[in-house]
């Protein structure tokens, strides 16, 4: 089995388009998830595993204030999450449930990035701590005004997507992709030829082949990409 550090090296040349195809291909079609944009786009592709942190809508008696500070809260799942690792939440758009404080522990920790189908706070702070962030806009309002935290490192949903704690989430420019760690290695493989292939096929059609002659691809166009990959 290929340990994390050389399968996110590799994962760092592969783009969310091409992950979403690889896992089209699979048979799995909802792992794209809906929402999280980066806050400050332009920055590099980012790969960890999913650390989770699960929210409900908010409810008076036990969104309050001193809910902050409980043992269940997002400040205990922060300070245990191992480094490397993506934050994933799911959140609302009228209340951040992530704001400057919390991103600067995380970044403190090491935690690659943070994601989140909700709104954050502070965003102009998260930008500035360093901490990359894909999120669904911000909003003013703290979270316990919009969600209440309820665990950490389970299952939930994210932008429509199911992420189990440990997948794999890539997110570029292009948004947030979820990875089921069975088939990391298939996707990490298959991922890497497919860029190869669409990097030939750009180069083809610069020197103006036609797009019929190259895509999809005829066996003979595989011969001549072949015959390519072995100069």
């Amino acid at each position: 089995m290929v340990g994390d550090a050389a399968l996110f090296e590799a994962f760092r040349k592969i783009s969310t388009a091409t992950v979403t195809t690889v896992l089209l291909k699979k048979g799995l079609r909802n792992v794209w998830m809906r929402g999280p944009r980066p806050l400050v786009p332009g920055g590099e592709r980012i790969v960890g595993r999913a650390f989770t942190l699960r929210f409900i809508p908010a409810r008076e008696d036990v969104a309050t204030p001193a809910s902050w500070g409980a043992p269940n809260s997002t400040r205990a799942a922060i300070e245990s999450m191992p480094a490397g690792c993506i934050a994933i939440g799911n959140g609302c758009a009228d209340a951040g449930a992530f704001g400057e404080i919390l991103a600067s522990r995380m970044k403190a920790r090491g935690v690659a990035a943070l994601v989140t189908d909700g709104a954050v706070r502070d965003a102009a702070g998260i930008a500035a701590c360093g901490l990359p962030t894909w999120c669904n806009g911000a909003a003013a309002p703290p979270s316990i005004a919009g969600v209440t935290f309820v665990g950490w490192n389970e299952p939930l949903g994210c932008g429509g997507a199911a992420i189990f704690p440990n997948d794999v989430i890539v997110a570029d420019d292009d948004g947030a992709v979820v990875i089921p760690q069975a088939l990391v290695e298939h996707v990490v493989k298959d991922g890497a030829e497919q860029e190869r292939f669409e990097a030939w096929i750009v180069s083809e059609l610069k020197k103006g082949v036609k797009l019929t002659e190259l895509y999809p691809p005829t066996p003979e166009t595989l011969k001549r990409y072949e015959a390519a990959m072995k100069k």
